[in-house]
């Protein structure tokens, strides 16, 4: 629970856990656990919401990032019991919404990304993806996919 215990140390929370209906949140194949994107959602219920680049600065969008990372790690507890069981942190997808002439789709990522590093270390460090879309679920400033390898 080495993990958990960091992620509160370091006052992390996540928001709630999302309802899905006709598809799941975390799937698992092997050693695999794919999740589901996941957005910058706090535990009060306040989102992070808007264009990056336009209705967002760079470091709010890397703090919507960040807090879709404890979001994802909230689900994968959920589905796996413990977060320590993670052997290594695979691949990010980061959709950024971005406003038209924002390029720094990267550094609003590594929110996400420095928080894993920060909480595993090298099983922290992942291939990424970072994308600008036009029009992320309920016009969040950034939705994370994670795959990640556990024990």
């Amino acid at each position: 629970m080495k993990v958990e215990q960091r992620m509160e140390e370091m006052g992390l929370k996540p928001g709630a856990l999302v309802e899905r209906t006709n598809r799941v949140a975390a799937l698992q194949h092997g050693d695999l656990v794919y999740l589901s994107g996941r957005t910058p959602v706090y535990a009060d219920g306040s989102r992070v919401n808007g264009k990056v680049g336009a209705d967002l600065t760079l470091e709010q969008g890397y703090e919507g990032a960040r807090q879709a990372g404890v979001n994802l790690l909230n689900e994968l507890k959920n589905f796996i019991g413990d977060l320590d069981r993670v052997t290594q942190v695979i691949k990010l997808l980061c959709m950024v919404n971005t406003a038209e002439g924002f390029y720094q789709t990267s550094e609003v990522s590594d929110g996400a990304s420095d928080l894993l590093y920060e909480l595993y270390g090298e099983r922290g460090r992942h291939a990424r993806s970072a994308v600008g879309i036009d029009c992320p679920a309920g016009n969040a400033c950034i939705e994370i996919e994670m795959v990640v390898a556990i024990e």
